[in-house]
């Protein structure tokens, strides 16, 4: 980890020079998932979507949705981008991409 925030500029640079995809990008195996439907094993990412109705404080889930293809280049899913962002932190990475990134930037 970092003592400041990565931006999504730095992140893409970092992307640019190495070609790392991240986990939220990369395809899922079936064998990871036994018994779940092949059809929703599609890479993506949880993003922050507050209920239509909050269901008491104790299920923390209830915040976030599973989105296909939410990655750090579409934050909030396909129909999003980071143009206008390249400042703001990188977000829907995973430890080891945060980790990969530490790594070639030291």
């Amino acid at each position: 980890m970092d003592a400041h925030e990565v931006t999504n500029a730095q992140f893409e640079a970092f992307v640019k020079a190495t070609g790392y995809i991240t986990v939220a990008e990369r395809p899922l195996d079936p064998k990871d998932f036994p018994g779940a439907d092949p059809s929703l094993l599609v890479p993506g990412s949880a993003v922050f979507k507050a209920p239509n109705q909050v269901q008491g404080l104790q299920n923390h889930l209830q915040w976030w949705e599973y989105v296909p293809d939410a990655n750090w280049r579409q934050p909030e899913g396909p129909n999003s981008s980071i143009k206008g962002r390249e400042n703001h932190p990188v977000t829907q990475l995973a430890y080891q991409d945060a980790e990969a990134y530490a790594k070639w930037a030291r």
